[in-house]
């Protein structure tokens, strides 16, 4: 069964947009962890300040005044920071439902911190009264306050510990899938999209070898079952020389009308290359020899093959490359390349004699209101001036005077 590229790549961002919510929910929780410590710190300076209530000096009635005031409204104060942070509560509020209890626990906390406030107050202020049992009673309330008010915080915190064990079990949940998705993405997707990778190579490639490949797509499917609808080329005995299995004259023609609309705003280029010192009437070597350079010659050419190239072999000794390149500098340097390639190879005779095989080439970028026919004629007179000085190298229309050139 074919598979469809549109399904695999919404599939995926589905995926990825359920990944990121994950995250961003790992991420919320992470953050409510930190806030939850510095509730625990709010709490115990909380317990701080009481503790200090409960054993200001009672010498310095006005200094104790004052020591009393500050504190208590801080008191109140931290209980409000407790209030507001609790709007950052996500999993509270919208999960776990605990926002409401968390809240009344705090207004519990404000009636006790205010009872213990008025405790607090009568027995530092209070000095009008020197009734020692009256004393004793005001001690005792203060006593009782505050270990009311303690108590509650410590049940807040215990409170706080459950929320936060709930809070890293659902981490830890989180965590795990996300690491299976992770993991399972890494495998699957990956696989998936190596294989529609394949198809298109499959479409882009021009080797042979490549016909016994299994589609996995559907839409590659259908291209490549459009494409057969038409003959290849390549198929074609009119269109391929015998001896090198490339294109003829024929075969580049009808090659470069197929493959000319692709270009899009890339660079052609025609290059003419000749075998250097191996012409039609000067047969220095055998047939046997002469067919086996011209097979290697060719073959190290299609290395260098894209697909929207074309190359061929046009004449005895000639072969003609209609390039396309995003620059004309890369143009030449693919050229030159093969042509480097071609004279470090070693060809060897039925003398056993090392042999070098070397090459010369016209370049000529081609216009779009030029024709290929004398695109080619052009890159065969810049061919000559390759010659003249030496061979072995590409010559461009720059490197001949206007003149010579005309």
């Amino acid at each position: 069964m074919k598979h469809s590229i549109k399904t695999i790549f919404k599939n995926l961002s589905l995926l990825f947009i359920f990944m990121g919510v994950l995250s961003i929910l790992n991420t919320i929780l992470i953050f409510e962890y930190n806030i939850s410590f510095d509730k625990i710190k709010n709490l115990k300076n909380q317990k701080h300040i009481i503790s200090t209530l409960t054993n200001l000096q009672r010498d310095d009635i006005e200094l104790a005044l004052i020591q009393f005031n500050g504190k208590s409204t801080q008191l109140l104060n931290e209980i409000k920071k407790l209030k507001q942070g609790d709007k950052y509560d996500f999993t509270g509020n919208y999960i776990f439902g605990t926002s409401s209890e968390y809240m009344k626990d705090l207004d519990k906390l404000i009636s006790l911190t205010k009872s213990f406030n008025q405790a607090a107050k009568l027995y530092y202020t209070d000095e009008l009264k020197k009734d020692e049992k009256d004393e004793k009673f005001r001690k005792k309330q203060l006593d009782k306050a505050f270990f009311n008010i303690n108590r509650h915080i410590d049940n807040i915190v215990l409170k706080d510990m459950k929320y936060k064990e709930m809070k890293f079990h659902l981490l830890e949940k989180i965590s795990i899938l996300l690491l299976i998705l992770i993991l399972f993405s890494s495998v699957w997707y990956i696989r998936r999209l190596k294989m529609v990778y394949n198809d298109i190579l499959f479409l882009y490639s021009v080797d042979k070898n490549k016909k016994n490949h299994l589609i996995f797509s559907q839409e590659v499917d259908a291209i490549a079952l459009r494409m057969k609808r038409k003959p290849s080329i390549s198929e074609n005995p009119a269109m391929i020389d015998p001896i090198t299995e490339i294109n003829n004259v024929k075969g580049m023609i009808s090659s470069y009308s197929e493959k000319k609309n692709l270009k899009e705003s890339n660079f052609t280029t025609v290059c003419v290359l000749e075998i250097d010192n191996f012409s039609k009437t000067n047969r220095a070597f055998s047939q046997e020899f002469t067919q086996a350079v011209l097979k290697k010659i060719a073959f190290t050419i299609s290395l260098y093959e894209q697909a929207t190239d074309v190359i061929a072999r046009t004449e005895y000794n000639q072969f003609t490359l209609i390039f396309s390149r995003a620059s004309k500098e890369q143009l030449f340097k693919d050229i030159d390349i093969i042509r480097q390639s071609i004279s470090e190879i070693k060809f060897i005779t039925s003398n056993r004699e090392s042999i070098q095989i070397t090459v010369s080439g016209g370049l000529m970028i081609k216009t779009n209101n030029s024709s290929l026919d004398d695109s080619i004629k052009k890159a065969q007179e810049i061919l000559r001036h390759a010659q003249k000085n030496g061979g072995n190298r590409i010559s461009q229309a720059r490197d001949i005077t206007e003149n010579e050139f005309l």
